[in-house]
């Protein structure tokens, strides 16, 4: 058995910030595994852990990125999509499921394919909305929408939304949802259940949870709230996070989260896994510009090149961005080293 948390850890308990969590198995295959996170909060929505071949990729290897990173998400959603529908997670109707795709970053998940893949489909809908959000100047750990100018959306008499996005600050999420209902009252649609595809944090959880009691009241027959966190629920940097390199309310850390046996267990592949300084970086660089995702690789790598520099061992790093991992399977490995390795291979895709 794998677990984070404490050393000390007992069963599925993982301890967050003296919060006791507790993942529960609900389907594990080979190819896709499912795990039911129990918390104190959010008892009207179910959260759920996946993990995939394709997460665990894009979550470890900064190097899958362009179309390699959107059709290996759309393929991990796809199977995602089918292992909650098994066990009876979902209950989908081709004509009342609408995909909300939220600019840019929903346009990763490619829900749309997925659904269709999954489920042999052709006839669902899909909307859009624009939520560009940027950092307060008077309060630069404050985030606010500056960009909402784009709206496309469509929805049938009764509508159960599939919406995928990364989630930090849960700033674009916060307004997207708000949109969403209001939208659907504007159009007098009877929303039944909204399903939530995410590599985030427990913001995600916070937002939905409150989405999902504004839906009870306003939307008679409204069933239930699904959250997906990717291999997940990762923490958020503070100001006051102790960790050297990191991009406060954006980075998705390792650091005290709650993540999936099997993507624990994938950290010790290789070992500038562990160190990465965010599961998923800029997703929308990542995905349609890798020109700007590179040179943010290229920034980290060469900060943490500067760290080995001054005596940093790749041990204390790994004790400073994730704790909970044993360092000695990784032996002695060479912080400078791993640092070149990353730097070369960048320059050669700059």
């Amino acid at each position: 058995m794998i677990c984070a948390g404490p050393r000390t850890c007992t069963g599925w308990m993982i301890i967050n910030k003296g919060r006791p969590r507790i993942l529960e198995r609900i389907d594990v295959l080979p190819d896709c595994g499912l795990y039911r996170m129990k918390t104190q909060k959010n008892k009207n929505i179910e959260e759920i852990i996946a993990t995939t071949p394709e997460t665990r990729a894009i979550s470890n290897n900064h190097r899958v990125m362009g179309l390699e990173y959107t059709r290996s998400l759309q393929k991990a959603c796809t199977k995602i999509l089918q292992r909650l529908a098994a066990n009876n997670l979902t209950c989908f109707e081709e004509k009342q499921t609408i995909v909300f795709d939220i600019l840019r970053g929903g346009l990763n998940f490619g829900l749309r394919g997925a659904l269709g893949d999954a489920f042999d489909w052709n006839r669902h809908g899909c909307s859009f909305i624009s939520a560009q959000r940027a950092r307060q100047d008077d309060s630069p750990e404050q985030w606010h929408i500056v960009e909402t100018e784009y709206s496309k959306v469509y929805m049938p008499k009764t509508a159960s939304i599939v919406i995928g996005d990364v989630v930090a600050t849960g700033t674009s999420l916060e307004h997207a949802m708000q949109a969403l209902v209001a939208e659907a009252q504007k159009q007098g649609t009877n929303l039944r259940s909204v399903v939530f595809f995410t590599f985030g944090g427990p913001r995600a959880g916070e937002i939905l949870g409150k989405m999902d009691a504004m839906c009870r009241k306003r939307f008679p027959g409204y069933e239930k709230t699904t959250l997906v966190y990717l291999e997940g629920c990762f923490t958020v940097p503070k100001l006051e996070t102790k960790i050297r390199i990191k991009i406060t309310g954006t980075d998705l850390l390792r650091f005290n989260a709650v993540m999936a046996p099997e993507f624990i267990a994938s950290q010790y592949e290789d070992p500038c896994y562990p160190i990465q300084r965010c599961t998923i970086y800029d997703a929308g660089s990542r995905a349609f510009w890798p020109p700007e995702y590179l040179e943010d690789l290229y920034d980290y790598w060469s900060k943490v090149k500067k760290l080995a520099n001054q005596g940093v061992t790749y041990e204390a790093l790994l004790k400073e961005r994730y704790p909970e991992l044993d360092p000695d399977p990784f032996g002695a490995a060479d912080l400078g080293q791993i640092c070149d390795d990353q730097l070369s291979w960048i320059k050669g895709m700059l």
